[in-house]
């Protein structure tokens, strides 16, 4: 036979709160939170904050931790930091070339005028505002030059249109940084016609050097010919009789020197006699 057993039965503790009444305290924690938390704003380093009033811009505001009424007022974060945005574009050349050139610019908001950049353009103004500005500044300024002096006044060319870029973002706040042509691309007929240039120029050049080295070459000969003629004029003026007596003797001893002492055999006819310096030498008596 089974007897009933008696369970404790668990005794409250005084003080102590019900489940109901944690999640109840739970939930105002967290509405008194937000509510607290909503009553500020931080601003990040490198932004400023646009104050909106029921939609309307009120200023703006600097980096740090600021006190807002919530619904009544909201903050939009710019970024005034350096920026970089690339733009494709293709324009025309002076003589008619079609041009594609990727732009690369750096920029950045002029920190005391994000309110009226946010007024008049929102936060997208990357695209609303500076790749349409690109885009016009490339094809002002590349119709100002052949395709060929786009490449060869690359520099020149870049500097114009960041100084007509710079101008037209201005009135905006918006400042620029850099500005890049990363690179020009033409059709392939205009690069075929380049490097045919090119070849042709390289082989111009090379006529010309052997053609100098041609006139140098010639200019040395002539220049030693001369050179030649003036000695031998020089030695002859210096040719005396005496010069020639003395050149004479010279020979004369030299065959001396190469005799070895035998008369030459001679078939009819008298012995020759031979001159030592001048003096005769006589058969015998």
């Amino acid at each position: 036979m089974l007897q009933d057993v008696a369970r404790p039965r668990a005794r409250k503790v005084p003080g102590a709160l019900s489940p109901r009444v944690k999640v109840a305290v739970g939930i105002a924690a967290v509405v008194f939170l937000f509510l607290v938390f909503r009553f500020w704003v931080v601003v990040p380093a490198g932004h400023r904050g646009v104050v909106l009033q029921f939609g309307a811009v009120k200023g703006a505001i600097g980096e740090g931790l600021h006190f807002v009424l919530p619904v009544v007022r909201q903050v939009e974060l710019v970024d005034v930091r350096v920026q970089k945005t690339e733009t494709e574009a293709q324009a025309a050349s002076r003589d008619l070339q079609t041009v594609r050139s990727l732009i690369a610019v750096n920029y950045h908001v002029d920190a005391s005028a994000v309110d009226d950049l946010y007024r008049r353009v929102g936060m997208h103004y990357a695209a609303t505002i500076i790749a349409p500005a690109v885009q016009e500044c490339v094809k002002a300024v590349t119709a100002q030059y052949t395709a060929e002096e786009l490449i060869t006044e690359r520099q020149q060319v870049s500097a114009r249109m960041a100084e007509q870029l710079g101008a037209k973002l201005a009135p905006y706040g918006i400042v620029v940084d850099g500005f890049n042509v990363v690179n020009f691309d033409f059709s392939e007929e205009f690069n075929r016609a380049i490097e045919a240039k090119q070849a042709a120029e390289q082989l111009a050049l090379k006529a010309q050097r052997d053609l100098e080295r041609v006139k140098i070459e010639a200019e040395q000969k002539l220049t030693q010919a001369r050179a030649e003629a003036e000695a031998l004029k020089i030695q002859k003026q210096e040719v005396t009789p005496e010069l020639l007596r003395l050149r004479e003797i010279e020979a004369t001893l030299k065959a001396i020197e190469k005799w070895d002492g035998r008369l030459p055999q001679v078939t009819g006819g008298a012995v020759p006699f031979l001159s030592v310096l001048g003096g005769g030498a006589a058969g015998g008596k």
